[in-house]
């Protein structure tokens, strides 16, 4: 039976609070087996561990970059310790969503900038000390998320996803050359990404991983311009149910069956977090 896995979904987002075990109920019709979902802040970590126990899925912790901005050095602290507490509950499968954003102008300014890439290396580190993978963002940050890779690991390897890949072919094949995985998702569903279209045609099957971010990062079927909005059209819901048709799309893109796609992705995910491997259908 064909499967898919959404690597990175935000159940536990505002969207979502009235209706998310349905929400996971709808994506199981869909054969979205499971998704992995990754904390943004300190005050979510429950939230996540609660969804992926009740929906059957997995988690993450971390601490994401855009949340830095209101984090305390306390926060660490408590993310070391629910990384000790939790490091045998199966579904704890990486340390994440962290990284470094350099889109939003704020961030890239003192004393934000060097705040976002403190917390990134210390979360690195943790990340090392309990021998989980990593959930990478990164806008406009491929280069220094690169660095901050070496710079704790050295030539050692990792587990992982660059989560929403958006960089070039040279830095695609240099997070491949760490150990990563690439996610892609509602993004290259837009004839306009021409960039992010060609790579996830041509990078090697092998390192790609499927994703909806969802709530956010909607595919184009979801999406309405602000004149569509203004005019009373609602704006779509990205839910991970939307994975498949995302997958669809990609598997067109790389002129090949879409079953192969799901199985071969599926199999990317587990190489990239393997502790999915003992919580997916045998």
């Amino acid at each position: 039976m064909t499967f898919w896995i959404d690597t990175h979904c935000h159940l536990d987002a505002a969207e979502f609070l009235p209706d998310a075990l349905s929400v996971r109920a709808r994506a199981a019709i869909n054969n979205v087996a499971h998704c992995v979902l990754p904390s943004v802040e300190v005050a979510n970590f429950d939230a996540v561990r609660r969804l992926a126990h009740d929906g059957g899925d997995s988690y993450a912790l971390g601490i994401h970059p855009l949340s830095v901005k209101q984090a305390q050095d306390s926060d660490l602290a408590r993310l070391d310790e629910q990384l000790q507490q939790h490091r045998d509950d199966p579904r704890l499968v990486a340390v994440g969503e962290i990284g470094l954003d350099y889109f939003v102008p704020e961030l890239t300014i003192s004393p934000l900038r060097e705040r976002q890439e403190y917390f990134y290396l210390a979360q690195l580190k943790l990340a090392r000390k309990y021998g989980l993978p990593v959930l990478l963002h990164g806008r406009r940050s491929a280069d220094r998320l690169l660095k901050g890779l070496r710079a704790v690991a050295g030539a050692a390897a990792w587990h992982g996803i660059a989560h929403a890949f958006n960089g070039s072919e040279q830095q695609a094949k240099a997070f491949i050359a760490l150990g990563f995985k690439l996610g892609f998702g509602g993004a290259l569903t837009y004839a306009r990404a021409l960039q992010l279209r060609r790579l996830a045609a041509s990078l090697p099957l092998d390192v790609i991983v499927l994703e909806t971010d969802a709530p956010d990062m909607p595919p184009h079927w979801l999406y309405k311009t602000a004149e569509q909005r203004t005019a009373g059209e609602p704006q779509g819901r990205n839910e991970p149910g939307e994975l498949p048709r995302i997958g669809a799309e990609l598997a067109a893109l790389r002129g090949m069956n879409t079953d192969a796609l799901a199985a071969a992705t599926t199999c990317n995910a587990i190489t990239a977090l393997p502790r999915l491997r003992a919580l997916l259908p045998g």
